[in-house]
């Protein structure tokens, strides 16, 4: 049997709702995503995004992992404090070891302690500075 996604479960609590509303017993989406939880053996709703979000992360990568690449050009090294949302689209938060200026001008800085950005399953993320190169790419240390 195949582990149920994010996707999956929000569906089966669309199912549910429309079956108890044409039974008579109308329920908010917030409650069918509820029920739906439990029915997975989740205390609630958050608890089962949660875990479901974690099971598909992009390959290799897990919040607490050390990772490095690069930042508008900067090269970084961190740890991933965050990880959500769906395969090719996951958002990443990294907790960064020292932090990178994000502005090349000789005459201003921006100096970032934390990087946010959402990168494919690959670990790059599609938004592109003018030149071409991806705003964010991310490498679990070691491989």
């Amino acid at each position: 049997m195949t582990a149920p996604t994010v996707e999956s479960v929000k569906a089966q609590a669309r199912a549910l709702r429309q079956e108890l509303q044409a039974r008579g017993t109308p329920v908010s989406h917030a409650e069918a995503l509820e029920i739906v939880a439990r029915q997975h053996g989740a205390r609630d709703w958050n608890t089962l995004h949660a875990r479901l979000g974690r099971r598909n992360a992009p390959e290799g990568l897990a919040p607490g992992d050390r990772v490095n690449g690069r930042y508008l050009g900067q090269a970084y090294r961190g740890k991933i404090v965050g990880l959500s949302g769906p395969q090719g689209f996951r958002q990443v938060q990294i907790a960064l070891d020292e932090p990178v200026d994000s502005v090349t001008f000789e005459s201003f800085s921006n100096w970032r302690h934390r990087l946010r950005g959402t990168i494919d399953e690959t670990g790059v993320s599609r938004r592109r500075t003018s030149d071409g190169t991806p705003h964010l790419t991310v490498r679990k240390e070691g491989t």
